[in-house]
């Protein structure tokens, strides 16, 4: 990662992409200004410099951060860090940078405020900046261990007055003597103390008393700890540790009325949670509510998996991309969708077609009959698209519109191929009912409204690819293929197989042949074969050895443009 952008919103923000792309790069970025409590600054060294193709790696690590909406009370804390926008609004800037490497190769770091590294960034505003990271793989439990820095004490530090320590240090106090009376204690005072006399003597002897030793309130506060079904809470499985350590972190947050920033930096969550633990998480955090008291918390994730990116509301996700040889972010939310797009978009995102923003390349198709036939279909052209990094993706019908404002050369910048429908337009007949097209594969059609319009959005990364009517009507316009969809008709309909493999003997043309062929599939209501079901008996038989096929031409070139 070179040179990267990032707008984050306020509230929940969830940064995705592919392995390797720079995701724990951004994090390491935002440590860099805001490290927990608990965790150092991270380290950097000469390694981790930019290097060029050949050469040594030279130069700088530098971040630069910019906080936007301040109040008033905001622009107090960051006084030495304001300065106006382009726009004339109070923003704070920090700068960091990482260079001048010591005798280890570590890189030491310089901050400051605003524009001028003379400004140096001062101690109350670091002390201002609260945040808490949580890394992956981690041990939550470690965290709601009884300590004097666990996460509960701190909580229960923040939530008491002095009015209310000094009632707590009474009542242990109150505690502490009752205990004292008791025998079983008295016995065992009178034991160690007879014990250590006649060991030390009278002049060498110290006064041994047995009692509560969390006697005080930072005491207690530091012995604190969670029980979970009245289980200890290193006995809890990991995920739900991790849902409470959040639970107790986000808490204190929001109870930090000193800290003029707030944030929870969480690497890949989704470690220890399954499916329906991630979509619980997640609804929680893109939720979360200030209560009387409280303060905004910034929640910054990283993510690799389809479930956060596809529950994820499009204006949190922030998409790392790689473009050539560099990486840019992508924002959803700075798509301008037609009316009710957007809205479409979120609805259609499950856990499948949300792969499409960690994928390298994509291919869109209409159906579940086209996905598993355009897979084979490549196979057959020997061509695997996973090795490719081609996330194949059905948009379930014709809703490519909500799918394809996200890519091209203002938006996720990776090659997309979309495998659509020609659906040429019917021919007018003086008098009669339109007859529908039944073009040979060479013939020039006059495309679908909904196609055109798909084709108006193409520029170097999208491109569209339409045979000339319907993707079956297209495979079926080659005698290798209509024998062999033939043959898959056969095993799911045998008397509709037959029939039509007389039908499509008969016809002169190949035209006529895939027109008798489709129409006799999915034009007549007394045969009903489901397309669905066709593809799969239709895989079955491509994939037998030896088995000849011919892909179509604008198959093969959405191919080559997703995978080249």
């Amino acid at each position: 990662m070179k040179d990267v952008v990032i707008r984050f919103q306020s509230g929940l923000n969830v940064i995705v992409g592919p392995n390797n792309i720079g995701k724990t790069a951004v994090i390491d970025a935002l440590r860099s200004l805001l490290p927990g409590a608990d965790d150092p600054y991270p380290r950097f060294d000469e390694d981790d410099l930019h290097a060029p193709k050949e050469g040594k790696a030279t130069g700088e690590i530098v971040f630069k951060y910019t906080f936007r909406d301040l109040t008033l009370d905001d622009e107090a804390d960051f006084l030495p860090a304001l300065k106006q926008d382009a726009d004339g609004k109070t923003i704070a800037v920090i700068g960091i940078a990482y260079g001048s490497s010591d005798r280890t190769g570590r890189l030491r770091p310089r901050r400051w405020c605003g524009d001028h590294e003379d400004v140096g960034l001062t101690a109350s505003i670091l002390e201002n900046l609260r945040s808490v990271y949580l890394p992956p793989l981690r041990d939550a439990s470690q965290g709601l261990r009884p300590s004097r820095a666990s996460q509960l004490s701190r909580l229960l530090q923040l939530l008491t007055d002095d009015a209310g320590r000094a009632e707590i240090a009474d009542t242990l106090k109150k505690l502490d003597d009752e205990l004292r009376k008791h025998k079983l204690i008295v016995d065992t005072q009178e034991a160690v103390s007879s014990r250590h006399k006649s060991m030390l003597g009278k002049t060498l002897a110290q006064e041994l008393e047995v009692g509560l030793s969390a006697s005080d309130f930072q005491r207690l506060a530091a012995r604190l700890s969670l029980l979970v079904d009245a289980f200890e809470i290193e006995r809890n499985g990991l995920g739900y540790n991790n849902l409470i350590f959040m639970a107790v972190v986000l808490s204190e947050l929001a109870k930090n009325a000193d800290a003029a920033f707030r944030s929870l930096i969480v690497e890949e969550p989704e470690a220890h949670l399954h499916p329906q633990l991630q979509a619980v998480l997640l609804k929680y955090l893109s939720k979360i509510e200030c209560k009387p008291g409280e303060r905004e918390v910034q929640v910054f994730v990283t993510s690799h998996s389809p479930n956060f990116a596809s529950i994820a509301k499009l204006d949190s996700i922030a998409c790392l991309v790689n473009v050539g040889s560099k990486v840019e972010a992508f924002h959803p939310r700075s798509v301008k969708f037609e009316k009710g797009k957007r809205e479409k978009l979120e609805r259609y995102l499950d856990v499948t077609r949300a792969e499409f923003f960690f994928a390298r390349r994509v291919i869109f198709v209409e159906g579940a009959a086209e996905l598993l036939l355009t897979n084979v279909l490549a196979m057959k052209l020997g061509v695997d698209l996973r090795d490719h990094g081609v996330s194949l993706i059905s948009v379930e019908g014709l809703n490519f519109d909500s799918f394809l404002p996200l890519f091209g050369k203002n938006a996720i910048k990776v090659p997309v191929a979309v495998i659509t429908d020609a659906d040429p337009q019917k021919v007018e007949v003086p008098g009669g009912d339109p007859i529908a097209l039944y073009p040979e594969a060479a013939d020039v059609v006059e495309v679908s409204d909904n196609t055109k319009a798909m084709m108006k959005l193409e520029d170097d990364y999208l491109k569209v690819f339409h045979g000339v009517k319907t993707f079956e009507y297209d495979l079926a316009l080659h005698q290798a293929n209509r024998a062999v969809m033939i043959s898959a008709l056969k095993e799911i309909h045998p008397k509709i197989g037959a029939g039509l493999e007389v039908a499509t003997a008969a016809a002169a043309s190949d035209a006529a042949k895939a027109q008798a062929l489709f129409r006799g599939m999915f034009e007549r209501a007394q045969n009903n074969v489901q397309k669905g079901r066709f593809a799969q008996a239709l895989v079955e038989k491509l994939l037998e050895p030896g088995r000849e096929v011919v892909v179509p031409d604008y198959i093969r070139r959405a191919i080559d443009h997703a995978c080249g």
